[in-house]
This record gives C-alpha cells, structure tokens and sequence, in this order.
C-alpha cells in the first residue's frame, strides 16, 4: 500500500506495509520521554520532545541550524518522507508536525491515532532502539510565519477583534481558572489562572475518537468548529498551556478542514498567564 504525496494523514495500515522504506522516517514523539524504550513501531526513532526540540536557553524551538543539525542526525533529507506518532492522540506528534510545516518540510504525515490506535490493533513494538546513518546538508526551509501567533499579535491584533476566531483547546477546567495545566502534570508556569478574553473553549480532545484516537471525520470535525463560529473565512488562532495541545487543533483546522488562516500560538498561557497587565477571563 503506497503513502500518497498529496496526504497529511495516514492509516496504521499504511504505515505497516511502508515499514522499512529507504525513502521513509518514522519517527516517535511522545509526552512521555520514556514510552520509547518500553515499546515503539519497528524501525521508529525517538525524538524527545523538549531536548530534541526546545531551545536550551530560551522559552523557544530550536532555530534553524539546530533543526538542520537534528534532521541530518536522524537521517533525514530535505526528500524523506517523515512520518510522525506519539502518545495522548498525538500530542507532540502533532507539535512536532507542525515544526517540520514552520521549517518548510513538505513531505511529512501524521499516523492517524498515534500509538493508541496501533496498540489497540494489537501491532508489534520493539524495545530495540532503532539505528540509522547520519546524514549532511540538509537545508532548512522557511520559517512559515504565518502559522505561528507569537503574543504582540495575540495582544494588538487580536483581542477584541471579531475578525479572528479564538480557540482556547485545554480542558474547561483550565479554561474556567480552576487548573493552570492537566491534572496529570504539575501545576506550575502560569502566575494566573483563566483565559484569553474572547476564546471559545474547544478542547483538543473533541476532535478525535476517544476509543481509538483517531480523528473524527471531516462532517463531524466542520460541525465541531462551526457550531460555535470559528468558520474558515476567519483568521484563527489556537492556544493550550505550552502549544503542544494547540498544534493538534491546527492540525485539525489547517491540514484536516483546510482553513487557509490559522495559526498556532505556541506562547500559550504559560506566557499570556504570567504577563503584566495583559486582559485575563475567567
């Protein structure tokens, strides 16, 4: 079964039939830095998440010269097809999708369910860490500004504007003050609780499956977001703590519905949170 190169998705049937394609990266990304070494997809390279691609010194990615220096590390040319998967529905996968987007990587897919869905089908993993041989000159692309919110924007342009649509995707615990992150990671970063004024609380998990992970189909995912007006002609902008949640929503937005406009603001209320003298709704 052949990966098509007009997709942003694939199945874990896919995905099974291309193990082993000299052309194809699979690599692991997860919330959970450890899940690699109990189990992961034969082949797969574990990309760790903060390590990997933060910044070591500033609340930011890694620049393009880190990103080139990663890509040839992995074995990845400016050709190789990337194809991403991780824990909680696809968390970081999606986060890191969307680096490979900013940096300008056109081949690259999401597995559709991340390793819930290859779990549930009862697929093999392996605890064998996978080897590839380094690769040079990569050249990094972009960066594609317009999918990234940074919070000037956020601030001047778009609260209190009707023109953007505002999607707070955390849990409506979060959203309403009463968590400054998930109840499963420490609750910390934020000096203060509460929202963005004007965001509509969208979280991040309506759009897949809660059985499977996989995400809903495209009726259900326009219906999700238009029933509560962030339709495509809007600029939107999507927020969780960190970015991370929020890059799974733009995925579903931008590659999955196709809404021309959206970026992802990856400052998110860790930042807006612990700002002097920003509007905070609670």
């Amino acid at each position: 079964m052949a990966i098509s190169t007009n997709q942003v998705l694939v199945d874990t049937d896919s995905v099974a039939a291309n193990l082993g394609r000299k052309d194809m990266r699979l690599l692991d990304v997860d919330e959970d830095t450890e899940a690699y070494g109990r189990g992961h997809i034969e082949g797969a390279l574990g990309v760790h998440w903060k390590n990997d691609l933060q910044d070591p010194l500033r609340r930011d990615f890694i620049g393009p010269v880190a990103f080139a220096e990663l890509m040839d590390r992995l074995g990845i040319t400016n050709d190789t097809l990337v194809v991403l998967y991780g824990g909680n529905n696809n968390w970081f996968a999606a986060y890191a999708y969307w680096y490979f987007k900013y940096y300008g990587h056109g081949s690259v897919r999401l597995m559709d369910g991340g390793r819930k869905k290859w779990d549930l089908e009862k697929r093999p993993l392996t605890q064998e860490p996978a080897h590839v041989a380094p690769t040079s000159g990569y050249r990094t692309g972009g960066p594609t500004d317009d999918i990234r919110a940074k919070r000037k924007m956020v601030e001047d342009e778009v609260v209190g504007h009707s023109r953007f649509g505002l999607v707070d995707v955390r849990s409506p615990e979060e959203y309403r003050g009463e968590l400054l992150a998930p109840p499963h990671l420490p609750q910390e970063q934020a000096q203060k609780p509460g929202h963005i004024p004007g965001a509509k609380n969208i979280p991040w998990a309506k759009a897949v499956n809660p059985q499977t992970g996989a995400f809903l189909t495209v009726a259900d995912l326009k219906a999700l977001y238009e029933g509560q007006g962030i339709t495509p002609e809007r600029e939107v902008i999507a927020y969780c703590r960190i970015g991370e949640r929020s890059a799974h929503t733009w995925f579903v937005l931008h590659e999955l519905l196709g809404y021309p406009h959206v970026r992802n603001y990856d400052g998110s209320w860790t930042e807006w949170g612990s700002l002097v003298g920003v509007p905070i709704e609670r």
